[in-house]
């Protein structure tokens, strides 16, 4: 969610902070600032209410130079967007300090400092730990320490970089719960929220652990874990280019990742078949022994990911015939589960830093789930890290905070782990050799769906004035239709709800007439007679009602029903293609709305709190 940057470098940081923030903004944030520390003036900050670009116009004016600094983009939770809320937080112009996360412990801090005499002017959480931090210093100890001890006092999730005129040259960093990543240069080091802020200065990378502080210096890094205790962590060198967030000539970061959807699923698939068979070690070298053993499935996950769960259940018992639970992983994690053995523990995660989705995890090492796989598209990700089996989803750099191609390649990842499943469960060689080839031709089938982009964006037309929407599907087209409802309300800011059709009569029938209109997924498939029901109803209320539909089917525009015919597909990939024309359909309604496509307001890519 919030992005920290920070150097320490035998050269003016200031640029890099600003052009490493620029490359976080896709995380999402309300408020921006820079603290740089020089040698003769000390601690100098700007800070603003709104975007970095604004940050970047009050530093053209008044600029600030320094060879160590922090800088941070702020997703408000305790405390308004505001400049004073707004992060590097200083303690009596002596230590300067960013946090991603949440100090669950921080009232209490407070009512302590208070009693000290120590004045508040934020209402952050946040604003404890700097004080603290000072407050230590002023006992003789280095800042290093003076770190160590304040996170020792801390409950609940942050990442940090601070700094102090006691530690020229030297930005100490610590983690717990929030990731925090160190970018390996040559007579300077920097850190970071996500290595995307740091791709045009070093692509080597340092991630650090739960617990860990970290000592940074020009010429040296020092990781200390949480027995405080010097580690060596191993260094990754990141595939990233440094171009990795560039929009390729496309108006939003969101329609270049629609687009990109073809590619990303030949990524997704390269090297997992073998001969028109799913290679199940594409899963983990241990796959066989893991997966002779499972009866049973547990998916956990947040958005998206939680309907591509709910579309994987589908297929995990119609396919391979074994039951399959989702469930919400903010919901999952507090509530007393029932462990059946033989399940596999599975987690999807677009960034695999999704706090609630890793909680979920941990708790389900404790429960006794003999076995996990992460389904991640973020390869030195925490979920990752900690997780027995892994399936990489090959995505690529996902940007826009609406996911798209993400939630495309997780389902293919799904698919694949249903099939390799399959096999131990009766599915014939046959069955999954049909199956594979559907996979192998569907980048194809998602161009020819992408062809209609300019039917859909005059269908979009039609909601510029528009403030609610009914989704409707049945079968794996219910998810498809969450995931479409979804995708209107965050970037559109229409409120968005999605029923299963056969419960049109059960509630959400009383909201329809004229003005709310009926978005319904309808493939040709053995509920489509069914659905066709459902829509009667629709127009018997005066209904109007959006078809995305099968050529096939026999649904045809009429004065009151808009149609958008795709070519024929097989069941089993339906909700793959479905999903691509609901994702335009937002898009070009948000744009004509005149929002913010690629940082809707309010939310964030990688929600890293709970």
């Amino acid at each position: 969610m919030c992005g920290i940057v920070g150097a320490v470098a035998q050269r003016d940081v200031s640029p890099i902070l600003m052009e490493g923030l620029k490359r976080l903004e896709y995380r999402g944030y309300d408020s921006a600032g820079i603290a740089i520390l020089n040698k003769k003036t000390g601690l100098e900050r700007v800070r603003v209410a709104g975007k970095v670009r604004e940050l970047e116009q009050n530093l053209n004016q008044k600029p600030i130079y320094g060879r160590t600094g922090i800088a941070h983009t702020r997703w408000a939770t305790h405390g308004k967007p505001s400049v004073s809320n707004a992060h590097p937080h200083i303690c009596r112009d002596q230590v300067a300090l960013v946090h991603n996360g949440i100090i669950e412990n921080h009232e209490e801090l407070r009512q302590t400092q208070i009693r000290q005499g120590y004045e508040f002017h934020s209402d952050t959480d946040t604003e404890v730990v700097v004080n603290q931090v000072y407050d230590f210093l002023g006992k003789g100890n280095d800042l290093l320490t003076a770190v160590m001890n304040t996170v020792d006092m801390l409950q609940g999730a942050y990442a940090l970089g601070v700094i102090s005129p006691a530690g020229q040259d030297r930005l100490i960093a610590a983690r717990r719960g929030s990731p925090l990543v160190i970018g390996i240069g040559i007579g300077e080091h920097f850190i970071a929220s996500d290595v995307f802020a740091l791709l045009p200065v070093t692509q080597q990378f340092i991630f650090l652990e739960d617990g860990d502080v970290a000592d940074v210096q020009r010429d040296k890094v020092t990781i200390y874990d949480a027995h405080r205790q010097v580690v060596k962590r191993p260094m990754s060198i990141s595939e990233l280019g440094s171009d990795a967030v560039d929009k390729a000539g496309f108006r939003h970061y969101m329609l270049k990742e629609i687009y990109e959807q073809p590619t990303a699923v030949v990524e997704t698939l390269e090297g997992r078949i073998i001969n028109g068979l799913v290679d199940e070690t594409a899963f983990g070298m241990d796959t066989a022994r893991i997966f002779d053993v499972v009866k049973a499935l547990q998916i956990v996950a947040c958005g998206t990911s939680y309907h591509a769960g709910l579309i994987a259940r589908h297929w995990a018992e119609a396919i391979a015939g074994i039951p399959c639970n989702v469930e919400v992983a903010s919901e999952y994690r507090y509530r007393r589960s029932v462990v059946v053995p033989g399940t596999l523990f599975v987690t999807i995660s677009q960034s695999g830093e999704t706090a609630d989705t890793l909680a979920a995890l941990q708790m389900a090492k404790q429960l006794g789930y003999k076995s996990t796989l992460a389904i991640c598209n973020v390869a030195e990700s925490s979920l990752i890290r900690a997780s027995d089996l892994v399936f990489m989803t090959r995505a690529g750099a996902e940007i826009g905070v609406a996911s798209t191609k993400s939630f495309t390649t997780q389902l293919v990842a799904l698919m694949l782990l249903i099939l390799v499943l399959g096999r131990r469960h009766g599915l014939s060689q046959a069955t999954e050799r049909q199956i594979v080839s559907q996979l192998e031709n569907l980048p194809g089938r998602i161009n020819t769906v992408l062809e209609l982009n300019d039917q859909i964006n005059i269908l979009a037309q039609q909601f510029t004035n528009k403030h609610h929407a009914l989704y409707l599907g049945r079968g794996t087209m219910l998810p498809v239709a969450m995931e479409g409802a979804l995708k209107l309300k965050e970037i559109s800011y229409i409120h968005a709800e999605a029923y299963p059709a056969g419960e049109l009569k059960h509630g959400p029938l009383a909201l329809v007439d004229e003005d709310m209109p009926v978005i319904a997924v309808a493939p040709n498939n053995k509920l489509l007679e069914k659905l066709k029901s459902n829509l009667q109803e629709v127009r018997a209320r005066g209904g109007r009602l959006y078809v995305f539909t099968d050529s096939n089917t026999g649904v045809e525009a009429s004065a009151d029903v808009e149609v958008l015919k795709i070519a024929p597909v097989d069941d089993y990939i339906a909700p793959i293609i479905y999903t691509v024309p609901l994702q335009l359909f937002a898009y070009h309604i948000a744009v004509l709305k005149g929002a913010d496509v690629d940082q809707p307001r309010n939310l964030a890519k990688s929600v890293t709190v709970e």
